[in-house]
């Protein structure tokens, strides 16, 4: 843990919300909203209440994870990553709860909005994705703790939010709330594929964080899936998630109504090597940690150079005129 005596208020909220995991947030909206581009059903107030929402999540649970790591004793001053607050007593443990409970109730209230366009869907979408935030670290079972962390967060952060996305733009294209049933009328199989880059790359920096915390992880109880596996399999888990980012591009290249402009990702390559590189060869925090904030560039480098990729000649209407 680094010192902290002297941390303002300020910067230790700013700290806590981890602006470095933001990226995870917003990068599916990114690329839900340019498929939906395409598909002339772009919507603007849906999709940057979305954006809202997404990032609304994402810091929610970043808070949830630093009050459950830190009361379950997972923090421990042998740790490498990123200061946490709660453990670090630079932030009373009360306060952090208190701001996870608000951040969340910010989204649930901005989900409203989302609601009386999309219908009843995204009151179990919102409600699942709050509840699976607080209960990654928190709650009597928590899911982090059982190597389930990676599914949620592919599942979350990658085909929810892309497909969410995109369904609340093309649902404001109709009148009405549209009933459940809309769901898969209003949500192509374009959309859950375009949404596996996204929920790969999510992952991948998660699996960076595992990597670098199986030791003190595994002597502190947490069973991430790093943990089960160990360090070889992880990474193999790492190179698949990466190699999956830049597959899909390749298959809407190569599909009807799309353009070549959806090999656009294959820019951030490079990127993707020298942070694969570390992570195959690395496992200590000083290495590690920077991998980690790489990961999130690529990320989100990726999701808006696919988006524009997707959105370029469009001209296919989901809905008829």
């Amino acid at each position: 843990m680094s010192d902290t005596a002297n941390v303002s208020k300020t910067k230790a909220w700013v700290m806590a919300a981890r602006p470095q995991t933001l990226p995870a947030g917003a990068s599916p909206v990114v690329v839900g909203t340019g498929l939906a581009v395409h598909d002339g059903v772009f919507a603007a107030l849906p999709a940057l209440a979305a954006l809202v929402g997404a990032l609304l999540l994402q810091i929610g649970t970043n808070f949830a994870n630093d009050y459950y790591d830190a009361v379950r004793g997972a923090d421990t001053e042998d740790r490498e990553g990123f200061t946490r607050v709660t453990a670090g007593g630079i932030i009373d443990p009360r306060r952090v709860k208190q701001a996870m409970y608000a951040t969340f109730g910010l989204a649930v209230l901005l989900g409203t909005y989302l609601v009386y366009v999309g219908g009843p869907v995204i009151v179990v979408v919102g409600l699942s994705s709050v509840a699976a935030g607080i209960a990654y670290t928190g709650g009597p079972a928590p899911y982090g703790y059982r190597g389930l962390g990676d599914l949620f967060v592919f599942v979350f952060f990658g085909l929810v939010a892309v497909t969410g996305t995109y369904y609340v733009q093309a649902a404001a294209a109709v009148s009405g709330l549209p009933a459940v049933d809309a769901l898969l009328a209003l949500v192509p199989l374009d959309a859950v594929v375009a949404a596996l880059p996204a929920a790969g790359l999510s992952t991948a920096i998660l699996v960076v964080n595992n990597i670098r915390d199986i030791e003190t992880d595994r002597a502190a109880g947490k069973r991430t899936l790093a943990v089960i596996l160990g360090y070889g399999p992880s990474r193999v888990e790492f190179l698949l998630l990466v190699g999956m980012a830049y597959v899909v591009p390749l298959v809407f290249a190569l599909a009807d109504g799309y353009t070549t402009y959806a090999l656009l990702p294959l820019l951030t390559l490079p990127l993707a090597v020298r942070v694969t590189r570390t992570v195959l060869t690395e496992r200590d925090g000083s290495a590690l940690n920077p991998a980690l904030e790489r990961t999130g560039q690529l990320l989100f480098a990726h999701s808006v150079l696919f988006a524009v990729g997707l959105a370029i000649d469009y001209g296919h209407p989901l809905l008829p005129a």
